[in-house]
């Protein structure tokens, strides 16, 4: 707990409603979107919880290539060690996800990121996810520092 604020998991929740310096420091890092599929749907007419964390990844790698980090096998990269998501409101086909990719707090080899998903048009969170990201070396699977670059993309104002 950092003043009236609590965190839980990597999510922060501030019973004042106002924003706290804690929660000004995650950083939009990228902006994308993506149809919604027919094929995303499942039985109860919505898209399956599973296909938001395609949606997660998809920008994330985006994200991270856009870096000019190759997501490839070998050597090293990002990986995740833990992923959630909240189902605020379904999205449903048709439809286009804008999925809002943020970071935050980075350490000396791993960082945060939020994720908003909203239908083009609605301004409504329709999902809220997150993840911690780090990064390691594949050939070892240990963590290793943050390379220069991407420590300042997720600094950075």
């Amino acid at each position: 707990m950092v003043g009236n604020t609590v965190q839980y998991g990597v999510f922060f929740f501030n019973p004042s409603g106002k924003i706290t310096d804690m929660e000004k420091r995650r950083k939009l890092v990228h902006v994308t979107t993506m149809p919604v599929r027919w094929g995303d749907m499942d039985a109860y007419g919505h898209v399956n919880n599973t296909v938001y964390f395609r949606y997660m990844e998809q920008a994330r790698v985006e994200w991270i290539e856009a870096m000019q980090v190759p997501v490839r096998p070998g050597g090293e990269g990002p990986v995740i060690i833990n992923a959630s998501c909240s189902f605020l409101i379904p999205l449903n086909y048709p439809g286009t996800v804008e999925v809002r990719t943020f970071a935050s707090h980075p350490g000396r080899s791993s960082f945060l990121t939020h994720v908003e998903m909203r239908l083009v048009g609605d301004e409504r969170i329709h999902a809220e996810g997150a993840a911690k990201v780090v990064w390691m070396d594949t050939r070892t699977g240990k963590s290793v520092p943050l390379p220069d670059h991407v420590r300042a993309e997720v600094e950075g104002e």
